[in-house]
């Protein structure tokens, strides 16, 4: 383990878990054996990290987080307090079903809102944002703005996290003024 890397004295980190430098574990988190974590992660209190789960560089998770095997986000994803993440679409205590376990991936930037749930076998895609107790059923496009339950689309966010303006099928930040392009059903950021 880099010595780089912080863990509170009440968190457990296996052995065989990769965790990058300068990434920082609070209070009472588990990190099992196969998971890998990036470099420049903030972990935050009660967090629970499954093998099998990979978190990119600059990924924060808030606090009550459980991570199942299957789950992987890209860089610099924000994960919000409570929000909760399925690995199996029909769960019974008394049927293991490892081999059926779905893949789900965050892509670079996005952000899932506090106490969302996503249901396994989904792609979030890049600088999304998933609203506060959305339940995602389904996948979401670059930049999408998605809210409710089920969760359903309310626009467009620029990387910056703020919504979109749409005028003539471009869309701009009025914070930050990228301007971007929605083609084939894809939002391309404009260069400038």
């Amino acid at each position: 383990m880099d010595k780089r890397v912080q863990i509170h004295e009440s968190s457990h980190v296996d052995d065989d878990a990769i965790v990058g430098k300068d990434t920082k574990i609070w209070q009472f988190c588990t990190v099992l054996k196969g998971a890998v974590i990036g470099e420049r992660c903030n972990i935050g209190q009660n967090v629970y990290i499954e093998g099998g789960v990979t978190l990119g560089n600059g990924v924060k998770v808030k606090n009550n987080v459980a991570l199942y095997s299957g789950v992987e986000c890209e860089d610099d994803v924000f994960l919000g307090p409570n929000c909760v993440f399925t690995n199996v679409l029909n769960p019974r205590s008394f049927i293991e079903r490892k081999s059926e376990f779905k893949k789900t991936i965050i892509k670079e930037g996005a952000t899932i809102g506090a106490n969302a749930t996503i249901v396994c076998g989904h792609v979030i895609g890049e600088y999304a944002f998933v609203g506060a107790g959305t339940v995602v059923t389904k996948d979401v496009p670059a930049y999408g703005l998605i809210a409710g339950n089920p969760g359903r689309m309310f626009g467009y966010v620029c990387k910056c996290g703020v919504k979109l303006v749409e005028e003539d099928g471009k869309y701009f930040c009025l914070e930050c003024h990228r301007r971007y392009l929605l083609s084939d059903k894809e939002l391309r950021e404009l260069k400038q």
